[in-house]
């Protein structure tokens, strides 16, 4: 298992009249999250698709549990509990600022080549990054 932590402040615009986290944007919250893991894991999306593979959302999933408000900063949990094939998982957890578990969720991305757009296996390359942060997680 591989999980990476990303701090994000709430900015007024992607709240609600009441100040409160619109629902539409927990997602954009969880694509900053899996951005930021994959620069953790030495990679970026812009270095994926240089290498000709795309990685599109398959499924969302999306429990709202507490609200996040204006101005606060929370964490946003992504969590890898398996290795990619043809598909891979995200799990995400999102705490407040005080630690609260506030939304949890999921993300399922496909591969698929960029020039042609058919689906494909996850390249070994990937693999070979997520396993070595693997590793290095489990020492």
């Amino acid at each position: 298992m591989i999980q990476h932590d990303c701090k994000i402040r709430v900015w007024y615009c992607d709240t609600d009249q009441m100040g409160i986290v619109h629902h539409s944007n927990y997602i954009r919250y969880y694509e900053a999250a899996r951005s930021e893991f994959l620069r953790a894991c030495g990679l970026s999306y812009a270095d994926v698709e240089r290498r000709g593979i795309m990685m599109p959302i398959l499924e969302v999933q999306s429990k709202y549990r507490r609200p996040l408000l204006y101005d606060e900063e929370v964490t946003v949990r992504i969590i890898l509990k398996e290795l990619p094939t043809t598909r891979t998982n995200f799990f995400y957890e999102i705490y407040n600022a005080e630690g609260a578990l506030c939304n949890s969720g999921m993300t399922q991305l496909g591969f698929m080549h960029a020039d042609t757009h058919r689906p494909c296996r996850c390249p070994e390359w990937f693999t070979e990054v997520l396993m070595s942060k693997w590793q290095e997680e489990e020492r």
